[in-house]
């Protein structure tokens, strides 16, 4: 019996194997480079699947593909790592992906590629963790890195005063620290595009749930060192990519990224917005865009100082930008109303 049919033989045995499991069977009369050879024809052949990388890999025949599970979990050195290779690496061999449908997996390569790119090019950390899981419903994935932290590289960068400032730029979109290399819409647009999207970095967490429409910001407990990104999407999503990029578009023939929203809840921290200063760090690199939806959803009030920075005195220095106000109360209605059309 050759080698190839003694291999194949193991996987119908054991639904799944290894490549030391082989070296073991055969009481090493070959060698593990030479079993890992044969293995690699054998996969290539689509006799074999596999999951995981390296010594780490695990295989067994396409019939008991469901006995390698749906989750990968791996840790990454972070020395001339490129995020293709990786999502490659996940996709070819990773069940975990399969059969998903043309949509979600689109959305799942753009974010998990986004993400995965930010921890190699700014962290500066030395390892980065990557896990990918499917459920009957969701597929999740976690980017963890160990390095600079997210907040605190832009905040640093843009000279912010604090992690919260860093939070409510990298919301508008366009926030970069390496504005050479990088548009810095990759958080943005991953944000968008998933059921779930959890920024965790030191001292606060930034969780946007698009299933109820909010975005909360949260106080950790503990210091987390590094970033860790979590991702949700449903699998049977209905969202498309290019929709998502479209609804940021001004004029969606045109390609670009010139339009964004702003909730303006989260720039009250313990007071009410009413003064030129709180409008204007609202407007902060706010020029970048044509258009701006401006979400008033849970602000109660706000004062006249506040709306006529925005809506007059903004509006006079960028008359090619538009404002469009959205979920006003009564009370913020009157405000706005008033400096756009004063009595």
């Amino acid at each position: 019996m050759d080698i190839i049919e003694q291999i194949l033989n193991i996987a119908k045995k054991q639904k799944t194997f290894t490549t030391l499991d082989v070296v073991k069977k055969l009481k090493n009369k070959a060698s593990r480079q030479y079993v890992a050879r044969v293995i690699s024809i054998l996969l290539s052949e689509g006799k074999l699947v596999k999951t995981g990388a390296t010594k780490h890999a695990t295989y067994a025949l396409p019939e008991n593909a469901a006995s390698l599970g749906d989750s990968i979990k791996k840790r990454l050195r972070n020395e001339k790592l490129k995020e293709h290779e990786v999502l490659d690496n996940i996709e070819h061999p990773a069940l975990v992906l399969n059969k998903l449908s043309e949509n979600v997996k689109s959305i799942f390569t753009y974010a998990f590629s986004e993400m995965l790119n930010n921890a190699i090019e700014h962290s500066r950390s030395d390892f980065i963790d990557i896990e990918v899981n499917k459920s009957d419903k969701n597929l999740h994935f976690i980017v963890r890195d160990f390095g600079v932290g997210v907040f605190n590289s832009i905040m640093n960068k843009k000279h912010l005063r604090s992690e919260i400032e860093a939070i409510q730029d990298l919301l508008k979109g366009k926030t970069t620290t390496s504005p050479q290399s990088h548009s810095g819409e990759g958080i943005f647009f991953t944000s968008k595009s998933g059921d779930e999207f959890v920024l965790e970095s030191y001292g606060y967490k930034l969780r946007i749930d698009n299933k109820i429409k909010d975005i909360f910001i949260e106080k950790l407990e503990h210091i987390l060192k590094g970033t860790r990104v979590s991702f949700i999407i449903s699998l049977d999503s209905k969202k498309h990519l290019n929709d998502i990029f479209a609804k940021y578009q001004t004029n969606p023939k045109s390609y670009a990224f010139d339009k964004t929203e702003v909730q303006v809840k989260l720039y009250i921290m313990g007071t009410v917005y009413v003064s030129r200063s709180q409008a204007r760090r609202v407007l902060v690199g706010l020029d970048k865009f044509k258009t701006i939806i401006m979400d008033f959803n849970k602000v109660p009030t706000i004062g006249q100082a506040f709306a006529d920075e925005i809506f007059r005195v903004f509006k006079i220095d960028h008359p090619g930008i538009n404002i469009i106000p959205i979920n006003m109360n009564e009370a913020v209605k009157f405000m706005v109303g008033r400096v756009e059309k004063p009595l």
